[in-house]
């Protein structure tokens, strides 16, 4: 795959992912008005926390990557993705990243 067709990918995915979850949720959160309640929606029942769990632990593998990468490699502003990690979600702050990542990274691609 090459460079242009994976941002296509993720920021395809990342449109995708914004614009159900905005379709879903954003009215119920809106008509809930409690900032706690919508955030403990998630664990409504052990399906639902199974899965709210998995995106939980996601968040936390993507900032322990930032700050290791930010050390290691230099990837700077990579720490802007862990907040909007939060809202609206994994999905955007892991296609952020890898953007932010993507422009600092030196690699040479295999041919």
């Amino acid at each position: 795959m090459n460079e242009q067709n994976f941002k296509r990918g993720i920021i395809g995915s990342t449109i995708i992912f914004m614009s159900v979850f905005l379709f879903y949720t954003l009215p119920y959160a809106l008509e809930m008005g409690d900032i706690m309640a919508v955030s403990l929606a998630g664990f409504a029942n052990p399906i639902t926390s199974g899965w709210s769990t998995d995106v939980i632990v996601c968040w936390f593998i993507m900032s322990f990557w930032i700050f290791f990468e930010a050390k290691q490699f230099q990837i700077k502003w990579g720490w802007i993705c862990l907040p909007l990690g939060i809202v609206p979600g994994v999905a955007f702050g892991f296609c952020l990243y890898l953007l932010i990542r993507q422009k600092q990274i030196t690699v040479t691609p295999a041919n």
